[in-house]
């Protein structure tokens, strides 16, 4: 079978993006955020990480104890990035909970105890006219890393997001435009990406 090296991909740029939750969600991998998404800002040159983990319980044979199946007890999909970006929408992410307040061209940001803080978040992936759009109806920021302050460094917020199953089970949506999505291993010729 042959191989073709014009299937690999490589995420070349892209954003995060957040809504309130029940937001209207993108339905194509190309087009406009609907109006209640706020693009994050820069993410650092790490990109996005997404995880896909399960917990599987094994059920032994009384006869011989060998394994003779596996069940999932348990499943999940988290989206990490950094974002250098120190904004509002930032802000709010990483301190759950709280809100920043602007008075005059002076803000505060009041911590509090993080509480839930359920939103609808999204990811552009590009890779020339290559799009990969991944659409969470409903997450949230379950863990932050360590904030460094430091002279030669970006203020840098690490977040990573879990993506909670809806009614029939969906923890997210992924649509691309690129012809690879429908290609076969090795199947045919997909046209490179162009910049």
């Amino acid at each position: 079978m042959p191989l073709n090296a014009n299937a690999v991909r490589v995420a070349i740029t892209g954003a995060a993006y957040v809504a309130p939750s029940k937001a209207t969600l993108p339905t194509a991998a190309t087009g406009d955020w609907d109006k209640a998404f706020t693009d994050v800002g820069w993410i650092s040159d790490d990109g996005i990480t997404e995880s896909n983990s399960a917990d599987t319980t094994e059920i032994k044979g009384w006869q011989g104890g060998q394994t003779v199946r596996k069940v999932i007890s348990s499943s999940e999909m988290t989206f990490q990035f950094t974002a250098i970006e120190t904004n509002k929408t930032v802000l709010e992410l990483y301190h759950k909970g709280s809100k920043v307040s602007t008075t005059s061209g002076k803000s505060v940001l009041a911590i509090k105890a993080p509480g839930p803080d359920r939103r609808t978040f999204g990811f552009d992936v590009i890779d020339g006219n290559s799009h990969i759009r991944i659409v969470i109806p409903d997450g949230e920021v379950t863990e932050t890393g360590d904030i460094t302050y430091k002279g030669d460094e970006a203020i840098a917020y690490e977040l990573t997001i879990t993506a909670y199953p809806g009614s029939d089970g969906t923890v997210a949506y992924k649509y691309s435009d690129d012809a690879a999505w429908a290609s076969p291993s090795g199947g045919g010729e997909t046209p490179p990406p162009t910049a």
